[in-house]
């Protein structure tokens, strides 16, 4: 249904950290946007394209609460969880995770101590986010695919009085891994969802209290805790279920590890709109195909990598259908992917998002702008302010290349028993800024365009510096997915001598196709942006999050990995 004629785009709040405009008409709120994007609307005529929809479930309220308060989100009788173990409504949620908490005291945690989770997506790792958030335990979430060297130093960086793990894992430590301090329970053994004590009743923390440390995936070092409060956690469920509108009636299948604030937010997003999680660990593409038919899944987050695999199996159309949106993070979709998912999916809303997890996340494309704008990584989410700035701190104009920088509610407190790079990435926002307080430099460039809308050019220690010119990756990368003769690359870096870099890329597939990717490449690049070489592969690596892991395959080639 397109927008009647009368129907305008206007800003309609201006509240700190939550400036947004929407389309509105006598029928209500269509689409909530960022003042320059309703701009570039009215400049471009697009709002009688706009498609109709009621307006978010949940408000975009500022006020931050207790993240346990999620549980108490939701009707009481509505199911939250769809597990092994079968349904739990809200009000099982709540108990459980009050009973969980009590628990976690029983085990001598003391609030302010760090307990750390190293698990697969059963119902007890959904729990403890939320359960530790009661007790006023820091939850330090461990990704079930990293290595016993990797959690080690995990362990002994957070300081963690308690390690919850399932036994296989618990079996790979070795003598030294596990500090003395820290005490080990077993899944199977501890018999912790089934304590007796009287659940906790919802804390009262504050909202500047630690929730969590979330361990970055360490590709760039060793990985560095990203401290977060119950503010920060609790506003961006809150933005999420606000901009995606979120439902009561909707349900999340949760294939994202839960130690990723993208993953961990599947959880709490559909919980704050009162709807059901259903987490999976998943091996093939058909086995998130069998759990949307089987669950009546509605949303799906991905990050790339994953959506290639989705985009490449064979889906019903009646499955397909049945999805209402689908969300990307973790990086960027390459165009024709976005063409690829729109087409298999014509009935979803499809969300292109940016973010950190040094703030959870600062940007969204409104899913009717992804047609058109399939390259953009849209505006500010609700809570967020967005500046993208030259190297002295002055605003980039429209079309000029600047470092994206963070600002808000959502910025996270710094790195966990870090304060050197805290210094260096947190800092004052910018005198210019309108939240104030704390702000966080990504290290991405990014360019504003005149419409208003955001482009993700590349990470500045990803960039290639070749004969005197920048390139970014992901131009090379994109080029190359286009061409039809792969459909994953990555684009590197490697030390010439006449150069000083040259850029390799390593491509998924068997070779055959080299000719035609070659002459693509060739016909869409400029010269200095041409591969000195292509290398493939059948599989490339990925990250203990799912993305494409560059570091892994910079170090093979530095190395002197050849094809």
């Amino acid at each position: 249904m397109p927008f009647p004629p009368h129907c305008v785009v206007s800003a309609i709040s201006r509240r700190a950290g939550d400036r947004q405009a929407a389309a509105r008409c006598g029928h209500g709120v269509y689409l909530v946007v960022s003042p320059r994007v309703a701009r570039g609307y009215r400049r471009s005529g697009r709002s009688n394209r706009v498609k109709t929809t009621r307006p978010p479930s949940v408000a975009a309220d500022p006020t931050p609460r207790p993240l346990d308060h999620l549980a108490l989100m939701g009707a009481r009788d509505a199911p939250a969880l769809v597990d092994k173990l079968g349904t739990l409504d809200h009000a099982g949620l709540d108990e459980a995770v009050g009973r969980l908490a009590a628990t976690l005291r029983g085990q001598g945690a003391q609030p302010g101590d760090r307990v750390a989770s190293w698990l697969a997506k059963t119902r007890l790792a959904c729990l403890l986010p939320l359960a530790c958030a009661r007790a006023g335990l820091v939850h330090v979430p461990v990704n079930p695919l990293l290595r016993r060297a990797q959690v080690a130093h995990i362990l002994a960086d957070s300081g963690a009085v308690l390690l919850i793990a399932g036994a296989g894992r618990a079996a790979t430590l070795e003598p030294g891994d596990r500090p003395v301090a820290t005490r080990l329970l077993i899944e199977e053994e501890a018999g912790l969802l089934e304590g007796g004590a009287a659940p906790l009743p919802p804390s009262a923390a504050a909202p500047d209290d630690l929730a969590a440390i979330l361990y970055t995936s360490g590709s760039t070092g060793r990985p560095k805790g990203v401290m977060l409060s119950h503010a920060n956690l609790w506003l961006g469920a809150i933005s999420v279920a606000h901009y995606l509108r979120l439902e009561a009636d909707d349900r999340t299948l949760c294939v994202l590890p839960l130690s990723f604030d993208y993953g961990q937010n599947q959880l709490f997003s559909i919980w704050a709109a009162g709807g059901c999680a259903v987490p999976l660990d998943y091996l093939t593409p058909r086995d998130v195909i069998r759990a949307v038919e089987r669950h009546g899944i509605t949303t799906l987050a991905g990050v790339p990598p994953l959506w290639l695999q989705l985009a490449e199996a064979a889906w019903p159309g009646e499955t397909a259908a049945g999805l209402r949106r689908l969300t990307n993070s973790g990086g960027r979709l390459p165009v024709p992917l976005v063409r690829t998912l729109r087409a298999l999916f014509p009935a979803a809303d499809l969300y292109s998002m940016y973010g950190l997890t040094e703030a959870f996340r600062s940007t969204y494309l409104p899913p009717d702008l992804i047609d058109a704008h399939p390259e953009s990584i849209g505006d500010a989410i609700p809570f967020a302010e967005i500046m993208v700035l030259r190297p002295d701190g002055s605003a980039a104009a429209a079309g000029e290349p600047g470092e994206l920088v963070h600002a808000g509610p959502l910025v996270a407190r710094g790195y966990w028993n870090d304060p050197e790079r805290t210094t260096y990435r947190f800092r004052p926002a910018p005198a210019s800024a309108r939240s104030g307080g704390q702000a966080v430099w990504s290290g991405d460039t990014v360019v504003r365009g005149n419409d208003g809308l955001l482009r993700f050019v590349g990470r500045d220690d990803e960039m290639i510096k070749t004969a005197g010119n920048r390139v970014s990756p992901s131009d090379v990368e994109e080029a190359a997915v286009a061409s039809g003769a792969t459909g994953e690359a990555v684009a590197l870096g490697v030390a010439d001598a006449r150069l000083g870099q040259a850029i390799l890329l390593v491509a998924r597939g068997d070779g055959s196709a080299e000719a035609a990717l070659a002459a693509h490449l060739k016909a869409d690049l400029p010269g200095f942006m041409q591969p000195r070489r292509i290398v493939w592969r059948v599989d490339l690596p990925r990250n203990a999050n799912g993305k494409l892991d560059r570091a892994a395959l910079r170090d093979a080639f530095a190395q002197g990995e050849t094809a």
